[in-house]
């Protein structure tokens, strides 16, 4: 039983579900992600680990509602029961003192990058946090980054908080004054590939968590293939998290919108029905 046991409302399309699941706060470590299915006829979606309480047996999610299964989930209240969830699936993140690291974060992408950043200063690690969203009211968890980074540097695309821009104008500014050792990125695949854009010119170690289409989530199905330096991995398996510098984001950003016809139909469908 995948028992809802809190919900919350972080951004106007931006929910966050604590579920009960033991087995998985136990067992689940930083960059690691899990599938749930709604209900009997709902399709399998990958939801990134935001945080986790072993003691109470809880796992946290959160998400964009952006199309038919996440508007069906955030419709959903306490107490609402999941009809299965797997996980913890995916490498976690490789997790040591690098030196000075810049975790990077855009929209809800700052989900996953919280459990991680917080895990790299725990290693000893000076953190830099940059996190972005398209409006102030879309940014996420930012008291909470603010908590566990030695700096944190906020952007939003409209300027209506922080730096008015884009994260990369910060992450440049900061490259260019002081010796980076590791750059974690986490966000829009655009923004990634940014991201690895930049810090390749200055040679700078970047790691990236990957969120192609995915399906069955234990490397049978092959629909979350991605070509990295050159080979096919699959990102449910050998990945979320690869080289940045080795990935192919052309190819990934050319697969995500594979089945945007469908997409927009399921939604479209599933609103005509709740309304």
């Amino acid at each position: 039983m995948c028992r809802i046991v809190a919900k919350k409302e972080l951004a106007p399309t931006v929910k966050s579900l604590t579920i009960d699941a033991p087995l998985i706060a136990k067992k689940a470590r930083p960059g690691q992600f899990i599938i749930i299915r709604i209900d009997e006829k709902g399709e399998r979606i990958p939801l990134t680990i935001a945080d986790l309480d072993v003691l109470q047996g809880t796992i946290t999610t959160i998400f964009l509602e952006v199309g038919k299964t996440t508007k069906h989930l955030g419709s959903l209240n306490d107490g609402d029961v999941l009809a299965d969830l797997a996980g913890p699936l995916g490498k976690p993140t490789e997790i040591k003192k690098y030196g000075k690291v810049i975790c990077v974060g855009g929209g809800v992408g700052v989900a996953p990058l919280y459990l991680e950043a917080k895990a790299l200063k725990d290693a000893g690690n000076k953190v830099i946090s940059i996190i972005g969203a398209r409006t102030k009211e879309l940014l996420i968890l930012e008291k909470e980054m603010r908590r566990i980074s030695d700096e944190l540097y906020i952007t939003t695309d409209d300027g209506s908080r922080g730096h008015h821009g884009f994260v990369t104008d910060v992450l440049q500014g900061l490259i260019t004054k002081q010796k980076i050792d590791m750059v974690l990125a986490i966000g829009p695949t655009v923004m990634m590939k940014a991201v690895a854009k930049m810090t390749k010119n200055y040679n700078i170690k970047t790691i990236v968590s990957l969120n192609p289409i995915m399906v069955d989530g234990t490397g049978m199905c092959g629909t979350c293939r991605v070509t990295v330096g050159g080979e096919t991995k699959f990102t449910c398996v050998d990945g979320p998290e690869f080289d940045a510098h080795l990935v192919d984001f052309e190819e990934l950003m050319n697969r995500q919108r594979t089945y945007l016809e469908e997409e927009k139909v399921a939604l479209e469908r599933w609103e005509r029905c709740h309304h």
